[in-house]
């Protein structure tokens, strides 16, 4: 009662005193402070806490600093997609900094060798703040920690600089927190209003959290798939810090957490020595907060499972991740189950617990890095006994998704090797230039161990993230165990396959469809107004096979000579990295090149519905597809502005999952335009929605349950036992089916985090893609839900008038990195009309 009482006294304290909030409020006052240091007010014009900082003005303060002390150095890193620049401030003693990259060196060797010298060298700690944007408190916090380590004078402070270096990245994601900042301010009264139903508190769609794309880039961190993440992992390999911390925000009217999660929840990969510092550090944590009056509780949620998030991220790379989360304020002021809850608050308990954690750090140095060293010792002991082992992935027709894969390895310092030649291991064909080697034995075999795994039995059934994330099953791509003994040159400079038309044609030019970029190739031509036509049936012409959705470019009667047609096509066959062949002749084996099952092809028009009632993690995804990856344009249409938009405009529409779906004026204004000949593309929850407004006849499977001898305390676990979080399930393709066209297996691996069980059709041909009888591939399932997914099916195409609904259960772009499904979206969109 002591602690809540101090608690509701400091917050409504802060209520009445929040614009008189100055450094004293957050500080440690038995600390003497620099007055040649700039404080935060004094150059970003307000105190901490008054405003939400905006991302120009923490720049704008942390590069004072750096300019300011001789214990700062600062880099920009990078830009976001907003170009804004991605800093990284190194703060550690003048007398370290003269000697960094000797420092550097000594600490990443230490993680190479058998001995190392752990006595007198300083610990590395890499500090981030709100990696999603509308949890601000923790840049926020950034200016006052980075003030204090800049500023703060004595025996103490000098102690731990000399015996740390401070990776300090005082905005994880800056174009979110501009954004909310925004936000926050341009709503904020004079009178500060806690009202929860104020303004203030509820953000525009699709608020702050994520980045330009809509990303939640807290799942990136294994992926990197986002120039932030880019910019961090590369820190992160460079300087293989001790611990890294990551502060966020919950609910308003939770307290403050701190690591350990959930112990059962935690990755079997994951040393349990990992979770035991980690308890060690919360001891400092819970220390700092009771000292401050801060109510907290930490091991009764989160987890430590999946090894993309920043908190346990660092886990399987021999350091120590920390989640912070603090209740959110939203704004600047609201009211909580545990009194008024104010920003200023919020902040000094991130500020409270950065400093702990560098205590913990100062006072556990030489354990957490005796750690670290032993973690790499039996990774290299592990490696060693793998002997020659090693894993072979690629496409035989597709290098470009090989690539990015192997781009993916390099990013995390996984050493791959070229193929010596051609060869084939377990049924599959691995071909020089689309494969790759990876050797067990090596550094980052834990690592390599995570992403390539398959894992279907776990300690616990909840997951706070997704349960799998096999990254060959995710680009689709063959993969099997193998010996060294295929290994070719390492890869040193990892490139694309070299594209371009092999000489010129009078007649016409063929490309097969397996190539990841292969859409961005289709769309220039047909964006360029000339004729192209995709091939309903496999071929062969100068002695060469051809697949289903081949296409053919004649070089006659179009808008441009055969020579700027040759010209134009090599430049962007290169440019999306494809081989085109040129024809001489339309007389083939199979169907010629003037059959009608060679059908004509228009130019995709594209509306993405994002807005109210949209999810927006999934229409960033495909904006972010098309966008950046196929150079596809898309209208983003918003749901407000339906009812006034010409949707002659557009020959297909993309609805993303969606609970609510559109208004009952607005549904018939899209059942006219299907029945006019569009093509809807939709996605998990909106074909409830479809079913509901009788657009689509959808049969789903109802999953009756009945909890037995399950208590009332356990009645939350049963129930997230039967939440899909993220698995990996196996379908049946049939490749002959436009919306296959380009894959060259007839399995395909696909992710879910549904439990929509949609039964097939009575007829086959209806049933494109199947999962088969027993489908999980990898991840957590209940055996309930996978009887119940057993042969259903993800995809259903149903006529709506001239038009056309392509219906998918589930994500087939999920954050991404899931390249090998991405295909199904652009045949949607590209052979809309041969359905």
């Amino acid at each position: 009662m002591q602690r809540i009482a101090l608690f509701l006294f400091l917050a409504t304290t802060t209520l009445f005193s929040q614009s008189d909030t100055d450094l004293s409020y957050y500080l440690p006052q038995d600390v003497t402070y620099n007055s040649n240091i700039p404080t935060p007010q004094s150059i970003v014009g307000h105190n901490v806490g008054e405003w939400h900082i905006t991302h120009d003005k923490l720049v704008q303060y942390m590069y004072a600093l750096a300019d300011a002390s001789e214990r700062i150095t600062i880099e920009d890193r990078g830009k976001t997609f907003e170009d804004r620049p991605l800093l990284l401030l190194t703060i550690t003693s003048p007398k370290n900094h003269q000697n960094i990259d000797a420092i550097q060196s000594a600490h990443v060797k230490a993680t190479e060798t058998n001995t190392a010298n752990i006595e007198n060298r300083p610990i590395v700690v890499y500090q981030g703040f709100s990696i999603h944007g509308n949890e601000p408190s923790g840049s926020n916090a950034a200016l006052l920690a980075a003030y204090y380590l800049a500023a703060a004078e004595g025996s103490n402070i000098n102690d731990l600089l000399n015996n740390a270096v401070i990776l300090f990245d005082p905005s994880f994601n800056p174009d979110g927190l501009q954004r909310f900042a925004y936000w926050a301010n341009t709503n904020k009264n004079i009178n500060l209003n806690p009202d929860p139903n104020d303004r203030e508190y509820s953000e525009v769609w699709p608020g702050g959290r994520t980045n330009h794309y809509w990303f939640d880039m807290n799942r990136d961190w294994l992926p990197v798939q986002l120039p932030e993440s880019r910019a961090r992992i590369k820190t992160f390999h460079n300087w293989m810090p001790n611990i890294l911390t990551d502060h966020h925000e919950m609910g308003t009217n939770s307290t403050f957490f701190f690591q350990p999660g959930i112990p059962s929840r935690t990755h079997p990969l994951t040393p349990q020595l990992n979770q035991d510092l980690t308890k060690g550090i919360a001891n400092y944590h819970a220390k700092a907060l009771d000292k401050i009056g801060s109510l907290y509780y930490s091991e009764e949620s989160f987890d430590d499972f999946y090894y993309g998030k920043g908190s346990t991220f660092p886990d399987i790379n021999g350091g120590i991740g920390i989640l912070f989360e603090q209740g959110s304020s939203r704004g600047h002021i609201q009211e909580s189950e545990n009194g008024i809850l104010t920003f200023p608050f919020t902040i000094k308990n991130q500020f409270t617990a950065a400093l702990s954690t560098l205590e913990a750090a100062h006072k556990m140095r030489t354990e957490i890095l005796d750690y670290q060293h032993n973690f790499f010792k039996n990774a290299r002991d592990e490696a060693s006994k793998e002997g020659s082992k090693a894993i072979v992935f690629g496409d035989e027709k597709d290098a470009a998704k090989t690539y990015h894969l192997a781009e993916i390895l390099k990013r995390h310092h996984i050493k791959f090797h070229d193929i010596k030649s051609n060869f084939s291991e377990n049924g599959k064909n691995y071909k020089k230039g689309y494969s790759y080697i990876v050797p067990k034995n090596q550094k980052n075999t834990r690592l390599i161990n995570a992403m390539f795994e398959k894992r279907t039995t776990f300690q616990d059934s909840l997951f706070y993230d997704i349960s799998a994330w096999t990254f060959p099953l995710a680009f689709n791509l063959d993969y099997t165990e193998t010996t060294t003994k295929n290994a070719g040159d390492l890869v040193e400079d990892l490139q694309h396959l070299k594209g371009g038309v092999n000489s010129k044609s009078e007649y016409a030019y063929l490309f097969e469809w397996n190539e990841y970029y292969s859409p961005k190739l289709l769309n220039q031509i047909l964006k360029k107004g000339l004729r192209a036509k995709v091939s309903m049936k496999t071929f062969k012409a100068n002695g060469k096979s051809y697949d289903y959705g081949t296409i053919m470019i004649p070089a006659k009667n179009q808008d441009m000579t055969t020579s700027e047609i040759y010209n134009y096509l090599n430049n962007q066959a290169q440019e999306s990295y494809i081989k085109i062949d040129a024809v001489s002749t339309g007389l083939n084996e199979g169907i010629d090149l003037g059959s009608r099952n060679f059908r004509a092809l228009e130019l995709p028009k594209i509306a993405l519905l994002v807005g109210d009632g949209m999810t927006s993690y999934d229409a960033g995804e495909i904006w972010h597809l098309l966008d950046t990856r196929y150079d596809i344009i898309a209208t983003k249409l918003d749901t407000k502005s339906f009812r006034r938009a010409d949707l002659s405009r557009y020959n297909t529409i993309v609805m993303v999952n969606s609970s609510s779906g559109l208004n009952e004026s607005n549904t018939k204004k899209l059942k006219a335009w299907l029945q006019d000949g569009g093509t809807l593309v939709a996605y998990r929850n909106a074909l409830k929605y479809l079913k509901t407004k009788e657009l689509l006849k959808a049969d789903f499977k109802k999953n009756k349950m009945t909890a037995k001898n399950v208590t009332f305390e356990e009645r939350g676990d049963y129930r997230g036992a039967q939440v899909i979080g993220g698995a990996i399930f196996d379908t049946d393709l049939d490749r002959s089916h436009p919306i296959n066209f380009g894959y060259q297996n007839d399995k395909l691996a696909m992710f879910r985090n549904t439990t929509l069980f949609m039964k097939a059709d009575k007829n086959s041909y209806n049933n494109p893609i199947q999962y088969t009888k027993k489908p999980l591939l990898s991840g957590y399932i209940s055996e309930e839900n996978l009887d119940s997914i057993s042969s259903t099916v993800p995809l259903k195409i149903a006529g709506v008038g001239r038009g056309t609904i392509v219906a998918f259960t589930d994500n087939t772009n999920f954050r991404a990195f899931w390249y090998g499904t991405n295909k199904l979206l652009m045949n949607a969109i590209f052979f809309r009309d041969e359905f």
